[in-house]
C-alpha cells in the first residue's frame, strides 16, 4: 500500500504546549478512511487532548484490534508506541504491555464490532481488572469493512442501506462497563468536539480503567434502497465489465448543545439519533444513578453523553497484584531471578 507522507516542516509560529510540541507534532499518517467519517473527528479529538495535556508522544503507547477504528491509531501521535493487535485481541496486549511498563500512558482504540463481537470477552476482562487506560470505542453499529452488515451495538429494529431489519438486541457497552467495575465511564459523539476533547482528557489522567463510547455515523453505507444514485441499483443496471467501488465523500455530522438538552441528529441513510447531554448539576460518582438513568433515558429512545461514571479514589491492576513500580526492562537479572532461596520461599507461601 502507498502511504502519502504529510509534510515535516512545519509553519514556525504555530502555537506550542509546555512541552514544546505543535497540535501537528500529535497527528499521524493522512486518513484514508471515507471522507466525512467520524472516525477522523475522534482522531482529531485525540490529537487535541493530548496537545492540551501537554503530553510527550513517547509516552503514549497506542494499541488497537481490527476494523476501520483499530486503523486510526495511525492517523494520529506518530511519534508514539503503537501495536496494532489481532480481532478483537487488543485489550489483553495491552494489559501485557501495561504490567511490564507501568510508566506509559495506555491508549486503546477499537470499534463495536471488535469489542461487542469477537472481543467482548476480552473487553469485560479489562474492565474489571481495573487496566488502568483510556478505552475508546469508536462505535458506528455497523461492519464498515465488510460492507455494513449490522454488528453487536446495532439497535434493535434498525434497518441497513438494503433494508434489512435487525431483529437482535444490542450489546451495551457503556452498561457493561459500568456493571464490571471500570471507574470512569463516558459516552460522546464524534461530532461534538466540545464535549469530547474533555471527556479524552479526563480518561488519559485517570488512574484506573477509563472507557468512552463514542456514537460514530458510517458516511459510507448511506445509500438506501430505492435509490437510483446507489451502488446496487447502477450495477443491476449497468453492463460493466468491472466492478469498481467510489465511495462519494459525504459531510462531517457534527452536534452542538446545552447540557441537559436533547438533540436529534440526521444520520446520513435517513435514520435518527437522539442524544440528550447530561445536565450540569448531575451525580457522576453515583454507580447506580448512572445506570438507572441510562435504562431511563434508553427505554425514550435516547442516549445519554457526558461522564456517566467516575470513582475519583480509582485504583489500577497494579495495585491489586503489588507489582514493581519500575519498568520490567529496566530491572537488573539479580531482582528478576532473585535465587533459588527466595522461590522456596514464594512456594511455601502457597501450600
Amino acid at each position: 500500500m502507498t502511504y502519502i507522507a504529510k509534510p515535516r516542516l512545519h509553519h514556525p509560529t504555530l502555537t506550542k504546549n509546555k512541552v514544546g510540541y505543535t497540535r501537528r507534532d500529535y497527528e499521524g499518517r493522512i486518513s484514508t478512511l471515507c471522507a466525512g467519517c467520524g472516525h477522523d473527528s475522534i482522531s482529531a479529538a485525540i490529537v487535541q487532548a493530548c496537545w492540551e495535556l501537554d503530553i510527550e508522544p513517547h509516552r503514549v503507547a497506542k494499541l488497537s484490534g481490527i476494523g476501520c477504528s483499530s486503523k486510526t491509531p495511525d492517523y494520529f501521535l506518530g511519534a508514539s508506541h503503537g501495536f496494532n493487535t489481532v480481532h478483537g485481541r487488543m485489550p489483553s496486549v495491552l494489559t501485557g504491555a501495561n504490567l511490564a511498563n507501568r510508566s506509559l500512558l495506555y491508549l486503546g482504540v477499537s470499534g463495536d464490532g471488535d469489542s461487542a463481537s469477537i472481543g467482548l470477552g476480552q473487553f469485560a476482562h479489562a474492565m474489571r481488572r481495573g487496566v488502568r487506560m483510556a478505552y475508546i470505542v469508536e462505535n458506528n453499529g455497523v461492519y464498515g469493512l465488510t460492507k455494513g452488515q449490522f454488528s453487536a451495538t446495532a439497535d434493535l429494529g434498525s434497518k441497513s442501506k438494503k433494508g434489512v431489519v435487525n431483529h437482535d438486541s444490542p450489546v451495551d457497552l457503556v452498561g457493561m462497563a459500568l456493571q464490571l467495575g471500570a471507574t470512569y465511564v463516558a459516552r460522546s459523539f464524534s461530532g461534538d468536539k466540545e464535549q469530547l476533547v474533555p471527556l479524552i482528557k479526563g480518561a488519559m489522567a485517570h488512574g484506573g480503567a477509563a472507557f468512552i463510547d463514542v456514537i460514530s455515523p458510517c458516511v459510507t453505507f448511506n445509500n438506501h434502497g430505492g435509490s437510483t444514485k446507489s451502488y446496487d441499483y447502477v450495477r443491476q443496471h449497468n453492463e460493466a465489465v468491472s466492478r469498481i467501488d467510489f465511495i462519494t465523500p459525504g459531510q462531517e455530522i457534527t452536534a452542538s448543545y446545552a447540557p441537559g438538552a436533547v438533540i436529534a441528529v440526521t444520520n446520513h441513510d435517513g435514520s435518527i439519533l437522539r442524544l440528550r447531554k447530561l445536565a450540569s448539576d448531575y451525580d457522576p460518582t453515583d454507580r447506580l444513578g448512572a445506570m438507572d438513568r441510562m435504562q431511563r433515558e434508553a427505554a425514550h429512545g435516547e442516549l445519554l453523553t457526558g461522564l456517566l461514571y467516575i470513582d475519583p479514589l480509582a485504583t489500577d491492576l497494579h495495585t491489586a497484584l503489588n507489582t514493581a513500580a519500575a519498568p520490567l526492562n529496566t530491572l537488573a537479572s539479580d531482582t528478576l531471578c532473585p535465587g533459588s532461596a527466595t522461590l522456596a520461599k514464594i512456594n511455601a507461601a502457597l501450600r
